[in-house]
Order: C-alpha cells, then structure tokens, then sequence
C-alpha cells in the first residue's frame, strides 16, 4: 500500500499553465527555469516526486524545494532562486559613495588629459587615492566591479547625451508667433478659401555643404539572381559642395528654389527677387525664417526698402530650425533623391537639383504642420 501524499496538490490557473508551457519548450531561457518549469507542471497533473525525479534524471531534494516553494510563494517566485544572504560586503557604502562622486566629475578637472572617465582609468584613479580618502576598501578594485558600482547607481559616465539649451528669452513667444502663422494656413485650408490673390505663406532655409562627388569607376547594375544591389567603388573624387535656397509655399505646395555655391546676402536677396517675382504685386509675403545673418543684414534690409509691404518675416527661435516646416521637405529630398547622388562637377549637381525642383512641382505636395497646433487661438 504506497505511503499517503502530505504535501499538498499543485493548482495551476490557465495563465500559470501558458507561461510554464512556454518556458518548458523555450530555446533562449536559463535550464534552471526550464527544468523548474517541468517540474511543476508533471506534479500539477498528478505525477509523485519520485516519478518526476526518475524523468528528469534528479534528485528528490531538488524537486521538493521547487514544490514548497511554488506552494508558499506562488508559482512564478518559484522559478527563480531566492535571494541569498551572501558574503559580506567589502567596500562599505561610503567608499560606493566616494566612488560615485568622483564619476560624476570630469577626469580633467582631477588633472587627466581625458575628458570623460572609462572604467579602467577611474578604478586607476580610486586605487591611488582611496587610502587616503579614507577608504582602503577600495585599494583592489578592478574595472568590473567600478562598472557594477555604476550599473547599480543608473551612471554611465563614458557617454554623452547632448541637449538643446534655450538661449532665446523670447523662444515660447517667438514660437507663438511661428504657430499663429501655421495656425492661419490651417484654418484658410478648412473653410476651403483661396488667399492666394492676397497673401503668400513660405517656409524658408537653406540646405548648405551638398556635396558634388564623382564615382573613379562605374557603378555596377543589380544583375537577377546574382546581384540584388548596385554595386559601387569605395573611391571618390569631391568636386566641392553647393547650397540650395528653398522657399515651400504653405499654401499651395509650389517650392521656390535656386542652387549657390554660396548663401551669403546676396545669395539671399536674389531668392527673394524671384519670389517677388512668382507673385502678383498685390500679394503679400509672409515668409517663416531663421535668424541666420544673411537674412537680418545691411544688404537685405537696403532691398527690402526698394519693396516695402511686400515681404513679412516671422523668425524662428533662436535654436528652433526645428520649428520651419521646410525642414521637412529637406528632410524628404536627403532620404530619396539625394542619396547616393553622384555627379561629375558641381555644375551637374546644380543641374540635378534645379530638376528636382522642376519634377516636385509638378505635382505640389502641400506640407502640414500638427504640433502644439491645439494650443493655438486666432481671433
């Protein structure tokens, strides 16, 4: 007659069932928690601990404090091992401290050529010091644990990770007034009115450093079942860089464009001669800038008196490019028609860009602006 079961029976829920059937046919998790797995589920469905012992080639004791376990602290605590008392600690918390204060200073500022610490110069620097800091705890301290020390303390401090400071003290009222104009275009677009015989909204930039570079041998074409890509020599010739000056009317979609190898003043000027050309007399300019030089200078505001009423500038913040929607358009024409141009002079390159232009325009593609749109009331 076998001995009565004591230890009591294993109910597992249909989500307990899922997960332990999904570790016991894993491929990726640990083989403790695979076997564990295995265990709990053979004893769910009725088999005795010898039998499962038997089946997966262990030992009673083992399967036991998985079972008490599982049954003490829930199924899932039980697949992984508890937390143990371990040895005692020999860097005490304010060595760790210590240690951590030094890697939130620049390796400079302690006399290093360095700018920023790796993990093997600041444990060099802890075991130098450390005694008389105090801290003799730290005098064998190697680079893994400086980077566990780190880990534990959420720091990496061998990265950077830049941000953008507002030095502008008008940025949120310039923004304002960027988004009051994008605002505008959006209500006109919604009541389906035509302002085109009065005003004229444009998102104005420059897309300066476009480089003219020249294959020194030819491109090999894809080849079915050979050769999936184009083929391309690593060599090049530059032939220098080129600017392009482009203006997207919000309106209507229509890019305003003309290629430089330059954008100084009177790069600029011109570009707003040819705007003025492009629309009635009567019309407004209203046109969305940065607050780059040539757009504020001697030369561009002696032109605009020789036109007065007929242009608007509203400026973008002062690190707020991000905010004129032409960067978009810029954006679109660096993932497609610029990548991998190759051309064999800049006045080629110039050529291409001005066909761009040409082929964009003829079938206008009117760019929207959504962000903090919301946010914005006209009266």
């Amino acid at each position: 007659m076998p001995f009565p079961k004591k230890r009591a029976s294993l109910v597992l829920s249909a989500d307990e069932r899922t997960a332990l059937e999904g570790l016991r046919r894993s491929r990726t998790e640990p083989k403790s928690r695979v076997e564990r797995a295995q265990m709990l589920l053979a004893y769910a469905d009725g088999e005795t601990v010898s039998a499962i012992a038997r089946k997966l080639n262990t030992n009673r004791p083992k399967i036991e404090r998985c079972l008490d376990k599982a049954l003490q602290l829930g199924v899932m605590n039980s697949l992984t091992d508890l937390p143990r008392s371990g040895r005692t600690p020999r860097i005490t918390p304010e060595a760790r401290t210590w240690l951590v204060a030094l890697a939130c200073q620049k390796p400079k500022e302690l006399g290093y050529s360095y700018e920023l610490w790796t993990t093997s110069l600041l444990a060099k620097h802890v075991r130098r010091h450390c005694r008389r800091a105090g801290h003799p705890s730290l005098c064998n301290l190697g680079r893994g644990t400086v980077s566990k020390i780190l880990s534990q303390n959420q720091l990496q401090p061998h990265k950077i990770n830049y941000y953008l400071e507002r030095r502008d003290p008008e940025f949120e009222t310039k923004m304002a007034q960027v988004l009051c104009v994008y605002k505008e275009v959006a209500l006109l677009k919604e009541k389906g009115q035509d302002p085109s015989s009065l005003l004229a909204v444009l998102s104005y930039d420059e897309k300066p450093g476009i480089q003219a570079i020249e294959n020194t041998a030819p491109d090999l074409p894809p080849a079915p079942g050979q050769h999936p890509q184009w083929s391309r020599d690593h060599e090049y010739i530059r032939h220098g860089t080129v600017s392009l000056l482009a203006g997207i009317d919000l309106i209507t979609g229509k890019v305003h464009g003309l290629v430089f190898e330059r954008h100084r003043s009177r790069e600029f000027i011109l570009f707003l001669r040819k705007v003025d050309q492009s629309y009635p007399p009567a019309v407004k300019i209203r046109i969305v800038l940065d607050n780059h030089s040539s757009h504020i200078s001697k030369e561009t505001r002696q032109y605009l008196a020789t036109v007065p009423n007929r242009f608007e500038f509203v400026f973008t913040p002062k690190h707020g490019s991000w905010l004129n929607l032409v960067e978009s358009f810029f954006a679109k024409m660096s993932r497609t028609m610029l990548r991998g141009i190759r051309v064999s002079s800049k006045m080629e390159l110039k050529e291409r860009l001005e066909k761009y232009l040409d082929e964009v325009n003829e079938t206008p593609v009117v760019f929207r602006w959504k962000y903090g749109l919301d946010s914005i009331a006209i009266i």
